[in-house]
């Protein structure tokens, strides 16, 4: 199934407790000052290269992954921004294989940097990222969607995973 057309005209919106840019980059900040101010212990002997390629590695994966979920958005002529209301359900592509592309290659990338800065502290961030983005975002995404698509939306919940 493809982009599917919203019924009605609806001009609600998902009302995401934070956008998730402003989410990752202060925690990424955060996390860069604490190493600074806190540093946590990590050790890995002769692992620069090894880092640094799994860091990058992972950031260019989730670029990918995040590219293809904006691509997709794009080519149905609906907004990426959660604060704008949804033209059309998109269930193809990337999309077809997680229903939150754009949110795991972000998700991808923080631990792809946090990787290659050897931040241990960028690494502990994951967690309050992954309960707000989770709870505060992509629940309340989920909710708007099925109010929105209706059956539709419940179909491709009951198909495609939320994450990977």
């Amino acid at each position: 199934m493809g982009p599917t057309d919203q019924q009605g005209h609806d001009t609600g919106t998902a009302r995401p407790i934070v956008r998730p840019p402003l989410l990752y980059l202060p925690c990424l900040i955060l996390g860069l000052i604490m190493d600074h101010l806190l540093p946590l212990p990590v050790t890995l002997p002769d692992a620069d290269l090894i880092r640094w390629i799994a860091g990058g590695g992972l950031v260019m994966f989730g670029t990918t992954i995040f590219a293809a979920g904006i691509g997709n958005f794009s080519r149905a002529a609906t907004p990426v921004p959660s604060t704008k209301p949804v033209r059309t359900l998109v269930t193809t592509g990337i999309h077809g294989l997680t229903r939150n592309p754009i949110y795991v290659g972000m998700f991808i990338i923080y631990v792809g940097i946090g990787v290659a800065a050897l931040s241990a502290w960028i690494l502990v961030l994951v967690l309050p990222i992954a309960v707000v983005m989770r709870y505060g975002v992509v629940a309340r995404e989920e909710a708007y969607l099925e109010r929105r698509f209706g059956d539709t939306y419940r179909d491709y919940k009951g198909r495609v995973h939320r994450w990977l």
